[in-house]
């Protein structure tokens, strides 16, 4: 600071010719001290001669600077703070005097969680300092990082008081967090306790983020013993500068050249420890002096250490600051301007501090260093270093310079940075890795929004970004690709000839058009045969065409759909089948005709049916297709087209029929001719077989009619592509019926009975038909009907064009009259206490004179109204009550001084000056009143609008005066630092929207329109509304605001909004008289159906209620009401007033005036305005009253006292008047708060303001009702009636109280509500229905959160809530039902005897065990025979025993799985199988052993091999797998186990292998065996044949070992109990193939070659 000033003082362009000086004191580190020092420096002592100083810099701490600036603020002494940052300095209202050169706390906050946020740490621990430095930070903190995925896992407070125990608890927490960065805002001394507690239990692997208050401590930096702990911090430090000069500066300071220095001859001392001078105090005389050669040249501490300027840089700027403010103070030419003094500027010696208050407040200029500096209200553009505490050779940290923050901007350098782990690499902390594109977040119950799993997107939904909330539906021409990562168009999918369907169509239409085309070869080349030649060869060879073209018209549907073929197709198909049916019916009326006509008197019947008439016949009914094709395809055709309802990867592109109808004729005119032909078909049966088609064509029209019958719903009910497929299908297998049962009879006579086509075969059969005719009489009707199908119709409504009614809205104003002009216009009553009164009696002001010829003249309001001269009788009754009272206010009467304020401000200004400082039109308050209304209030009841209530609080409020409002409902009056004198009845409209807002929630309405008035009223009242729903699921579909001076035009912009809303719950918040605007353009575009939700402001308007456009738009209004309550005696009251008993009643008698249209007599009123006007004359014209008017039998709102609302607020605010003044003069200690007054109780003549204002705030009381009373900080506890608006039977509507509010309890008697439907069913007002459970939310894209997809949940996952936003998973022994609304149980799934899988293989087992037994039984009987003697029939038989027991083994397998099952079963498979294969293998030694005996010198070789070393092979390999057995199931047996790892239903109980190295033994052991058992008969091959099994082992052990090799990766791949289904099928296959190989040839020459079974034979060779 010294060196700044006397930079400056040097300065030739700042402040040139004038010196700053300076007085620098200590404060101590305390508040006080500090505190005294500044008065001392703002005051002047004995040190500075008495003179002042017009600026401080200092106060370190926030505490101190809080307190020095509430005590220099009213002297608007400057205070610049170098150090304190906390974000409560900024607030200009309280500190307006408080400067600072240093950011707030909130940017240092903002900067950490942008670090946060750029790192991608989203699972962080904090740990804070239990202060407002700590609490607010960490709230900063979570609040900029909202929204960006970051949470804090937890938040670990530190006391400095127990600093010990929170920084061990803290160092326990981090350990056991998962979380890797933690964020500390301590100061250095409380971090330094943590670090050492996580250097105690070894935690070094976690990065911390500082804050400024310790990220540059050098204490910390150099303490070895937490260098491990804290190395790679990353803090945000405050901006380190370079102050040329100020190092060369520092190091030549010398007590010597500053003798008066008392701060640096104590620092000489500690430095050198030698006094510099005699002039020391008594404590360091006992020091040497010093010998004048000492110097800070090479001095190494922190005095001298200007590496790296923080806070020093700090002070160098808030001197700077200073001298700009002065020198813009003092070379300023209008420096006085703004207050109105000389605008000549003083000297530097009569500087005021509120002059350098205002021109800091402008400061902007640039630094030494060239830097842009100003002040933003408090405080300067934030700044701060970035750094890194890094590891040096010595094993301490150094600090480094990273980056730095301006403003909002952060600038790092990340490679500079050396993380905790000593690397360059980021360090993770999350909670869950973050989800791939393709996958979306799940958020876990229970745990913050950074804790998620990741769900794979369904089918058809895709998510491309890392992090996903929610999977996108693809649009309807895309579809999710494999990753579902993108969406990818949808392959374009029809009825190909490249696909095996299509190709087999084709091949199948192609054969049947190559039949047709053979067989009308064949008919062509026998043209003139009988077969031919019967039943009209013409119609037979236009039946063959018409089939072929029936089997080529198929080939159009298949291939890609175009315009032109899905046209043709159809019709090509609706022709030929037509030709082809019209052929078969006039072939079966030809048949008919001809033997119809051999009865007698027929005989011109055939002229009917020759040959012209049948072509005629077959055109006309073609013809009749052709025009009905023709008229459909004209109008309606059948057009390619995407079916995009069916979800998958392909889209099928198929002919789209426009019209089902015209597709309808076609078939039902084929359907039509088919039946009618089975019909005809169907009487000719019993004609001669011989010559008679009439069997084949009923027969093929059976089967036409069942094949077109079964394709209608298989045409509706196929998918895609399949629905062409269908329809191919019907074609072919109806032409293929058609051809083979009409024209397969007659191909076989004429290929291959040729005999039978001849004129003789076919006629015996006619001339006896003939002969049966002339004897009996046979008679057959026919009768074809044709039916007409009918049009439907489409009906359109043409809406007409709706009319608006104009309207216009005057907003007029007043002009003030002049102040202090007296009015008498009130009413009056004088007493030991007056209270004032101010109501909005009038509502038209009067005409504004501005002729600027006289003095502008104070003339009355008009246009008197019911309700607010309701308000003031209820004052008056209230008074008049407690007069009368015997225990409030005994011995003390109340008056009151009511004045009208016209419904306007400036109006209700002056009359509350006029109540609170008289009426007099002297200054002279000493002398007597001389006319009523001349004595001061103490009080006000008054101030009617929420805007008056605020201009008459800050007007009172210095004067301490109370003001109690009635109606005044503006949240912002609660505020007591702004409003300390006001009170209110009334409660606040936050309450009145928080009672909405639970209505809302409570009848499950999350679709609602808001329309509300376009000021605080409406603006404060939805954005509490908003708050209040949040997180209830509540979502505003519009919000529409109303301006009174355009009301129209708002007003049918709103109702239009209405109407287009889905909305059917309307909120409003707005005035009675803009509601009935509103409602009257819904009216004209009738929109009726909807359920308003009303305000206070008009939920009980008569005016609504009455108005017949009301009833039929708003019929069920559900709204928020003042609470009423009856006032006992009122009514009575307002009934006996008459102006003849209060003459001096002025608002009384013109009420009389408009109510009876008669003058009650002479009275003040008529010489109430001070000079004439119309008004007069016109009263003056009224007739007198004759003395009998009563308002006894009077019905209007001023007599109305059903419901008193405002009313009784206005009743309960003079009994808390009178309740206040009781308790103020009943008082023992009246005067004790003020400390000011004496102890004795004044009388009621010298009530003050302030002391009413005391009492109120205290006020606690019981109503003449029973109600407890009292204010909180101004506010009375919330209380409102709810209301429904009812239809009346004469058509209007009543208002019904169906429940209450008390505070924040909702009491609603739902039944009794009659809603807009005029129902008791509650309306439906809904975004989107509510997931039903197995259902999850997907919010839309853009859309509110009501508005919402409800997406199945997937297999295994679950929802049983409705509404839910996510499915759970089962646990793993569970599953999904089908409806995915609860877990059950997996069923368990295993191979048993009871499925089809476990019958056939135990069918086999069992087949096998039998087959065995059976060969077995044949040996024995045939065991003395050669076949079996030979090759060791011992082992024979026991082969066969090892074989049954490998097929018995099997079965083991089968069945639920237990430990001794899953034991046995792997024992006896392979103890069975080591038999089996050993006797294999010893009868293949034998064999090579017996030969090779026979050779010379070989004869002992037989010797190793005789029956009991064949037994003991056989034992001992046994053995040896008996062992391996033993070993594997004492170690690690398998055991039953449920494999759960398989999704699905159902899990698999099988044998899980504890041990695959044991198994393996037991499958390698066996395949040893086998392979040499192989290899051993592979070189026996060439040995005799008769008497070798070799070749039979070889094969068998082939079959085997294939069986076995492909065993292995069938086991493994298999899923569930498949994998025991491959082993019994390996089990049985090699059983089988050992048994048939070895065995079946021996059984076969045993008991089908008997000869062979000889001892001849088998040694003859």
């Amino acid at each position: 600071m010294v060196f700044a000033l006397e930079e400056i003082n040097r300065n030739s362009t700042l402040l040139p010719g004038v010196k700053l000086g300076y007085r620098i004191l200590d404060s101590c580190f305390n508040s006080l001290w500090a505190l005294q020092a500044a008065l001392s420096l703002i005051g002047g002592d004995a040190h500075s001669c008495g003179q002042s100083v017009p600026l401080l810099i200092g106060a370190a701490s926030s505490t101190t600077t809080l307190i020095l600036s509430r005590i220099l603020g009213p002297f608007s002494v400057p205070l610049i703070s170098y150090l304190a940052s906390c974000p409560c300095l900024s607030d200009r209202y309280k500190f307006p005097n408080v400067f600072r050169t240093i950011p707030s706390d909130v940017y240092q906050a903002r900067a950490m969680a942008q670090l946060a946020i750029r790192f991608r740490w989203t699972w962080i621990g904090a740990v804070v300092i239990n202060n407002d430095y700590g609490n607010l930070a960490v709230q900063t903190f979570q609040r900029e990082t909202q929204g960006k995925g970051v949470c804090l896992e937890f938040i670990e407070t530190v006391g400095r008081e127990t600093i010990v125990s929170d920084a061990r608890r803290a160092a326990l927490k981090i350990q056991a967090s998962t979380a890797k960065v933690i964020l500390i805002f301590c100061w250095y001394t409380d971090v330094k306790k943590v670090f050492l507690e996580l250097a105690k239990i070894n935690v070094t692997n976690r990065q911390f983020l500082a804050s400024e208050a310790w990220s540059t401590s050098d204490e910390l930096l150099n303490d070895l013993a937490i260098s491990k702990v804290a190395s790679g911090v990353l803090g945000v430090a405050i901006r380190s500068s370079k102050i040329p000069g100020f190092e060369n500066y520092l190091r030549s300071l010398h007590p010597t050249r500053r003798p008066e220095d008392d701060f640096l001859r104590e620092f000489w001392g500690m430095e050198f420890g030698c006094s510099p001078g005699a002039t020391q105090s008594q404590a360091k005389a006992s020091l040497p002096p010093c010998s004048g050669k000492e110097s800070l040249e090479e001095v190494q501490n922190h005095f001298t250490d200007t590496s790296q300027l923080r806070v020093a840089y700090n002070v160098y700027l808030a001197v700077y600051a200073t001298a700009h403010a002065l020198h813009s103070l003092l070379s300023c030419p209008n420096r006085d301007s703004s207050s109105g003094r000389t605008s000549s500027c003083s000297s530097s010696k009569q500087i005021k501090p509120f002059e350098l208050l205002q021109t800091l407040n402008k400061v902007n200029v640039t630094t030494p260093q060239g830097e842009r500096f100003f002040f933003q209200g408090a405080d300067i553009p934030a700044k701060y270093d970035l750094v890194n505490w890094q590891n040096t050779h010595e094993g301490s940290l150094k600090l480094v310079l990273i980056g730095r923050v301006d403003g909002f901007d952060l600038h790092l350098n990340e490679s500079a940075i050396e993380w905790n782990t000593g690397s360059n690499q980021v360090p993770v902390s999350v909670c869950s890795e973050s989800c791939p594109p393709g996958t979306r977040k799940a958020n876990r119950k229970g745990k913050p929004p950074c804790c998620f799993d990741c769900i794979p997107c369904a089918e058809g939904e895709i998510s491309n970004q890392t992090g996903s909330l929610l999977c996108e539906h693809c649009p309807s021409e895309f579809w999710s690709n494999v990753e579902q990562t993108a969406c990818i168009p949808r392959q374009l999918d029809f009825l190909s000839f490249n696909e095996t369907l299509g190709i087999t169509l084709t091949t199948a239409a192609v054969s049947g058009a190559a039949v047709t085309t053979a067989v009308f070869v064949l008919f062509l080349y026998y043209h003139q045969t009988p077969v031919v030649r019967a039943n009209n060869s013409e119609l037979s060879f236009l039946l063959l065409l018409s089939l072929k073209l029936c089997f080529l018209c198929s080939l159009v549907f298949i291939g890609r759909p175009s315009v032109w073929t899905c046209r043709f197709q159809q019709a090509a198909f609706g022709i030929s089948f037509v030709l082809c049916v019209s052929c078969l019916l006039v072939k079966t009326l030809v048949v008919l005709a001809v033997f119809r006509s051999a009865r007698p008197g027929a005989g011109a019947l055939m002229k009917w049916f020759g040959p012209g008439q049948q072509r005629g016949s077959v055109c006309l009914f073609t013809s009749i297709q052709i025009i009905i094709c023709a008229t459909w395809l004209s109008l309606s055709p059948p057009v390619p087209q995407r079916d995009l309802g069916f979800q998958g990867s392909k889209v099928t592109l198929e002919c789209a029929m426009s019209s089902v109808v015209g597709f309808s004729l076609v078939l039902g005119y084929i359907g039509l001719l088919a039946c009618t032909c089975l019909l005809l078909a169907f009487f000719a049966r019993k004609l001669p077989d011989n010559f008679n088609e009439a069997k084949l064509i009923t027969f093929s029209m059976l089967i036409f009619c069942a094949v077109w019958v079964a394709f209608v719903p298989a045409y509706v009910s196929s998918p895609g592509k399949y629905v062409v497929a269908v329809e191919i299908f019907a074609i072919l297998a109806s032409s293929y019926g058609l051809l083979f049962c009409i024209f397969a009879p007659k191909c076989f006579i004429i290929l291959l009975r040729p005999e039978k086509n001849t004129k003789k075969h076919l006629m015996p059969g006619v001339m006896h038909w003939f002969m049966f005719a002339s004897m009996s009489w046979f008679s057959w009707l026919f009768t074809l009907r044709l039916c007409s199908v009918p049009l439907l119709l489409l009906v359109g409504f043409v809406g007409s064009q709706l009319g608006l009614r104009l309207g216009l809205q005057m907003v007029q104003t007043a002009t003030c009259s002049r102040w202090g002009t007296p009015s008498d216009k009130g009413l009056f009553k004088e007493g030991d206490v007056v209270i004032g009164g101010l109501f909005s009696l009038f509502y038209n002001p009067p005409v504004k004179d501005n002729s600027f010829t006289e003095l502008p003249h104070n003339k009355h309001c008009t246009g008197l109204e019911y309700l607010p001269l309701q308000y003031i009788y209820a004052m008056v009754f209230a008074l008049e009550e407690i007069n009368h009272s015997t225990t409030l206010l005994p011995g003390v009467q109340l008056g009151y001084h009511i004045r009208d304020s016209c419904a306007l401000p400036s109006w209700a200004m002056q009359a509350a000056l006029s109540l609170v400082g008289g009426n007099s039109a002297t200054c002279d308050l000493t002398a007597p009143a001389m006319s009523s209304g001349d004595q001061p209030v103490p009080l006000i009841i008054g101030g009617s609008s929420s805007i008056t209530a605020i201009i008459l609080s800050r007007i009172l409020g210095p004067l301490s005066i109370p003001l109690m409002s009635y109606t005044a409902s503006c949240p912002c009056l609660s505020d007591r630092l702004q409003y300390p004198n006001f009170f209110r009845t009334m409660p606040s409209d936050i309450y009145q929207a928080r009672a909405i807002a639970q209505l809302a929630i409570r009848l499950n309405w999350t679709w609602i329109g808001a329309v509300i008035a376009n000021n605080d009223y409406g603006h404060v009242a939805i954005k509490v509304f908003q708050e209040e729903t949040q997180g209830a699921g509540v979502c505003l579909a519009f919000i529409e605001t109303l301006q009174r001076e355009n009301i129209e035009m708002d007003a049918r912009r709103a109702a239009l909004t209405i109407q287009a809303s889905t909305a059917k719950v309307i909120l409003i918040f707005t005035w009675y008289t803009d509601v009935r605007e509103l409602f009257l353009q819904l009216d004209n575009i009738n929109v009726t159906d909807r359920q308003f939700l009303a305000s206070e402001a008009w939920s009980t308007s008569g005016n609504l209620l009455q108005d017949p456009i009301t009833s039929k738009v708003a019929s069920g209004v559900l709204g928020v009401a003042i609470r009423s309550s009856a006032i006992p005696g009122f009514a009575h009251f307002v009934r006996s007033l008459n102006p003849s008993l209060r003459p001096d009643d002025k608002f009384l008698w013109e009420f009389w005036e408009m109510v009876f249209g008669c003058s009650p007599g002479a009275s003040p009123l008529s010489t109430s305005s001070p000079s004439p006007t119309d008004r007069l004359s016109q009263k003056a014209s009224l007739p007198p009253c004759s003395g009998i008017e009563s308002l006894e039998e009077v019905q209007n709102q001023f007599t109305d006292t059903s419901q008193l609302r405002v009313t009784y607020n206005v009743y309960l605010a003079v009994y808390a008047t009178a309740h206040a003044l009781h308790s103020l003069l009943s008082c023992p200690n009246r005067d004790s708060s003020s400390g000011n007054h004496g102890s004795t109780c004044s009388s009621p003549k010298q009530i003050k303001p302030f002391e009413v204002l005391h009492h109120l705030n205290n006020l606690n009381f019981t109503t003449p009702q029973g109600d407890i009373f009292y204010f909180q900080e101004g506010e009375t506890p919330a209380k409102y009636d709810l209301v429904n608006w009812q239809s009346t039977p004469e058509g209007s509507l009543k208002l019904v109280l169906i429940g209450r509010v008390d505070g924040f309890d909702l009491h609603l008697n739902q039944s009794a509500i009659q809603w807009s439907t005029g129902s008791n069913q509650v309306p439906v007002s809904v975004c989107s229905e509510n997931c039903i459970p197995g259902f999850r939310k997907a919010n839309r894209k853009g859309e509110p959160l009501c508005c919402f997809d409800c997406i199945p949940c997937a297999e295994g996952e679950i929802s049983n809530q409705t509404g839910s936003l996510i499915c759970e998973r089962c646990p793993s022994e569970f599953w999904s039902n089908v409806k995915r609304t609860a877990c059950i149980p997996r069923q368990l799934d295993f191979l048993s005897f009871n499925e089809t899988l476990g019958i056939i293989l135990a069918t086999v087992a069992v087949s096998g065990v039998s087959v065995t037994t059976a060969v077995f039984v044949v040996f024995i009987y045939y065991r003395q025979t050669p076949m079996v003697r030979a090759n060791n029939s011992e082992l024979s038989f026991l082969l066969l025993l090892s074989l049954k027991l490998c097929f018995l083994c099997s079965l083991v397998f089968i069945g639920r799985p237990s430990v001794w099952t899953c034991r046995f079963q792997q024992a006896a498979f392979g103890i069975s199988f080591v038999l089996c294969v050993s006797c294999l293998q010893v009868k293949t030694i034998v064999v090579l052993a017996a030969f090779r005996s026979t050779q010379p010198g070989a004869g002992a070789l037989m010797k190793w091999f005789g029956p009991g070393q064949q037994r003991g092979s056989v034992c001992l390999f046994s053995c040896i797998q008996v062992f391996i057995c033993i070993i594997w199931l004492s170690l690690s047996p398998p055991v039953p186990q449920a494999d759960l790892a398989i999704p699905g239903l159902k899990v698999t109980l099988k044998c899980a292998m504890s041990s695959v190295v044991g198994f393996s033994l037991v499958l390698g052991y066996i395949g040893l065996l086998a392979c040499t058992s192989l290899l051993l008969a592979f070189l026996a091959r060439k040995l005799p044949d008769n008497f070798n099994e070799a070749k039979l082992i070889t094969f068998s052990m082939l079959i085997f070992c294939a069986v076995w090799v492909a065993f292995v990766p069938a086991y493994v791949s298999s899923p569930g109990k498949y994998t025991v289904a491959v082993e019994v099928f390996a089990i049985l296959a090699s059983s089988f193939g050992l048994l048939l190989c070895i065995f079946a040839p021996k059984c076969f020459i045993i008991l089908l070659r008997p000869e062979k079974n000889t001892k001849k034979h088998l040694m003859a060779r």
